[in-house]
């Protein structure tokens, strides 16, 4: 009787893979060389988080910065969104004042005065309710942010650069300027800065 030949595999291919030096060596063509440098590639990303960051906290700051000036802006408008009304109503307010002077100079009758200040009250009363204030100039050193100089005067009564006189109304819409006061302002005479003078040294 013939024996049954095997036909499985026969030499090193049959064997185990853990017996087999050849199945366990790497292959051929891969790199054999070091891993690459994770450190480096975690340093630079860090780097790039920490620069993402940083560029995002600067757009907040910008965006609160322009909200914040939105608001201003808003708060703004609103507070003097009047000032050209205003301003247009001024000039009556001003010949309600003269008509007044004059009514007194002329010894109006009472009535019509009466009247008259009626009316001047209930526009200052008026455009106080929006924030209009009139300034306060005579007696007050001249202040070229606030009163307009029309023409100087001598006088030996007050310090030099006071505002002796108001020929027109200056008023503010809340802090700002709505129009300066039209003054005269006093210059102390020769006479009087010599005796000043003169007295000052006699003091020392």
């Amino acid at each position: 009787m013939a024996v049954k030949k095997d036909k499985g595999k026969t030499g090193p291919e049959a064997m185990k893979p853990e017996e087999n030096p050849a199945a366990a060596a790497p292959e051929a063509g891969l790199p054999s060389g070091p891993a690459p440098d994770l450190e480096t590639q975690l340093a630079e990303k860090t780097k790039e988080a920490a620069d993402n960051y940083d560029r995002l906290l600067r757009v907040s700051a910008e965006l609160e910065n322009l909200k914040k000036r939105f608001e201003k802006d808003k708060a703004d408008l609103l507070r003097f969104a009047n000032e050209s009304l205003i301003k247009e109503l001024l000039p009556v307010v001003d010949n309600l004042e003269r008509a007044l002077e004059h009514g007194r100079e002329l010894k109006a009758p009472a009535p019509l005065l009466e009247g008259v200040e009626l009316v001047h009250q209930a526009f200052l009363a008026a455009l106080a309710k929006f924030g209009v204030t009139p300034l306060v100039s005579v007696g007050q050193v001249f202040d070229p942010a606030y009163h307009q100089a029309v023409m100087q005067e001598e006088t030996r009564e007050v310090p030099d650069s006071t505002v002796l006189k108001e020929l027109q109304k200056g008023y503010l819409l809340h802090d700002r300027l709505l129009r300066p006061a039209m003054v005269v302002v006093a210059r102390r005479t020769q006479q009087s800065s010599s005796q000043a003078e003169t007295k000052s040294q006699e003091e020392r």
